[in-house]
């Protein structure tokens, strides 16, 4: 439940004015939330100027005083620091350590999500990173062999992938370091939702702070693909079947280095 300390509120209905469902009142010149409509956002608690809203749903711990020298980003530095991002697949051979992992997925935990479900799940994969392998290369040899057998002029744009995908299983199998989905990267994360663009939403802040500690990463498209109706892989990733992947960030410290940014097509903007 959200509460209002009565000692502490001044009643000056900030928290009232930005709740976005209504669901705070004063009451005799204090704040009163009604935690049947409330949907939990948290709006409230960082609105109060004295700190008189809490809540037992979360960690009241994890709330921090705004600091501008801490919370701001110059707005400069950050489009140079999307422009700079590269997706990388030559990996060091070097472990991630937890703690980056864990900044990595809070990254994810605190973007926002649509009515402020926070459904997304995240799914490590490092001990049986392996095992994942075996399956996802498998699946794709699989699906490929499958469209090669039945193309049609309407599949006809899949047979480059699907001979890439027997190609890449082939190869793979003859020596394990001929990694063509996971270029020896030692980490794995996926994105699960029942939302796929909640998940989407996080993956790309998730992203933002890989890159901020030094990691490199890329976003597998090969590897939803492979997951797609694979349940032995669905069950090794313990997606449920509520939720959708929505992304695989493929993650190692990188073994490259990018000089300069690159140029890009002109935006298509519509001014109405």
């Amino acid at each position: 439940m959200f509460n209002v300390n009565k000692e502490k509120c001044i009643g000056c209905s900030q928290c009232v004015k930005d709740c976005p469902v209504s669901a705070i009142s004063l009451n005799e010149n204090k704040a009163e939330i009604n935690n049947t409509t409330c949907f939990k956002c948290g709006h409230c608690i960082a609105i109060c100027p004295v700190e008189a809203v809490s809540t037992d749903d979360y960690n009241m711990e994890e709330v921090i005083p705004y600091d501008k020298a801490k919370f701001t980003v110059d707005a400069e530095n950050l489009l140079n620091f999307i422009k700079f991002r590269r997706s990388t697949r030559r990996f060091k051979n070097q472990k991630v350590e937890k703690e980056k992992i864990e900044k990595i997925i809070d990254a994810g935990r605190f973007t926002q999500t649509s009515t402020n479900s926070q459904d997304v799940s995240y799914t490590v994969v490092t001990d049986k990173l392996d095992e994942l392998k075996e399956l996802a290369y498998e699946s794709l040899k699989q699906k490929g062999e499958y469209i090669l057998a039945n193309l049609t002029p309407e599949t006809a744009y899949l047979e480059r992938y699907a001979k890439m995908w027997v190609y890449f299983y082939d190869m793979y199998k003859k020596d394990k370091k001929n990694d063509k989905l996971f270029f020896n990267a030692p980490l794995a994360i996926f994105v699960s939702s029942p939302n796929v663009t909640n998940g989407t939403l996080a993956s790309s802040n998730m992203e933002l702070m890989t890159d901020a500690l030094g990691l490199g990463t890329f976003f597998s498209g090969f590897l939803l693909i492979a997951a797609k109706d694979n349940q032995p892989m669905l069950d090794l990733l313990g997606v449920k079947d509520h939720n959708q992947l929505s992304s695989c960030l493929v993650i190692g410290y990188p073994d490259v280095k990018y000089n300069r940014t690159v140029p890009r097509k002109e935006a298509v903007v519509k001014w109405i």
